[in-house]
């Protein structure tokens, strides 16, 4: 049996039936009424917020979890690898719509977008609004995979340097260079633009400090697109109120939604935007291609699924 907490489309559901006539799907509208069939679910399709430890217990067939989202940092990752159950994401889909969110954004802090809204709004002509351009800029990617890839890849069309941060520090496409995360204080101050699409591992929760905004040029433009726990928010908030860097993006919190009393919604050189850099009408129908091509593997009882999650890694 497989189940799908993840609610999908009439649409979708009858593709799937359609393309996979011997397999037993039960498609439910939410993660409570998916909880009656997980006795029975060998193969659970999942956003993630919903997988912890007592519905693995429960679920005594399981053999996949399916995971149609990228992040998995909240999945209990030991006890699947201890009850050997697979773990599949969708990482990759995200690339086209997160690398556009990236270029927009920074081009908004470069051009001076919200002020020129604001003075729309008041019908002010004003042709003193300070704009600048990312033409021939430096930008430092952390994460070099195929978010981080395609963002260099937009930004090389602006013929921007593209310096890259990995785990690994292996040279990448689109990359001029590549440097392992111990080196990140070596090649921040010479960034100017620093774009983070790194997920939450041991490794990268609290990665910026304060001691990392403060080694930015004065100048530098600081997204987040990644994870919220990649930095500490006071730490941030100090940094901007001192001028340590110039301005930030940020599209994930630690806390979400973010509290409307939260400071960071009063900051000028802040920008805040919902979680939605990921957003895109092709989503599902791309995070289900990923599905499908997987559960062939499955039916075939071979090995070689696509987006395996390492389960001791996180990623």
């Amino acid at each position: 049996m497989i189940v799908f907490s993840a609610n999908i489309s009439t649409k979708h559901r009858e593709k799937l039936q359609e393309e996979f006539p011997e397999q037993h799907f039960v498609f439910c509208d939410s993660p409570e009424e998916a909880k009656k069939y997980t006795d029975k679910a060998e193969v659970y399709v999942t956003y993630g917020n919903d997988v912890d430890e007592k519905l693995i217990n429960q679920a005594k067939q399981l053999k996949w979890v399916a995971c149609i989202s990228a992040g998995v940092d909240e999945f209990p990752l030991k006890k699947l690898e201890e009850e050997g159950i697979r773990l599949t994401n969708v990482r990759g889909i995200h690339k086209i719509q997160m690398a556009e969110y990236a270029i927009t954004m920074l081009l908004q802090v470069y051009r001076n977008s919200k002020t020129l809204i604001e003075n729309e709004k008041q019908a002010a002509w004003d042709k003193s609004v300070r704009v600048q351009e990312i033409t021939g800029k430096r930008i430092l990617i952390l994460g070099t995979g195929a978010i981080g890839g395609e963002t260099a890849r937009l930004a090389k069309a602006f013929r921007m340097k593209t310096i890259g941060i990995s785990r690994s520090g292996k040279n990448v496409e689109n990359f001029d260079e590549v440097y392992q995360t111990s080196k990140l204080l070596d090649v921040l101050p010479e960034a100017d633009l620093i774009v983070s699409v790194i997920p939450s591992t041991q490794e990268t929760k609290h990665l910026f400090t304060y001691e990392q905004f403060a080694a930015m040029k004065p100048t530098a433009v600081f997204l987040n697109m990644g994870r919220g726990d990649l930095l500490k928010e006071d730490d941030l908030l100090r940094a901007i109120q001192e001028k340590e860097f110039a301005h930030a993006v940020l599209d994930v919190f630690e806390q979400e939604p973010l509290p409307v009393n939260h400071p960071f919604w009063q900051e000028e050189n802040i920008t805040v935007t919902p979680h939605i850099s990921g957003l895109s009408p092709a989503y599902v129908e791309r995070a289900l291609k990923i599905f499908a091509e997987n559960l062939k593997v499955y039916e075939n009882g071979e090995n070689d699924y696509r987006n395996v999650v390492n389960l001791k890694h996180g990623y």
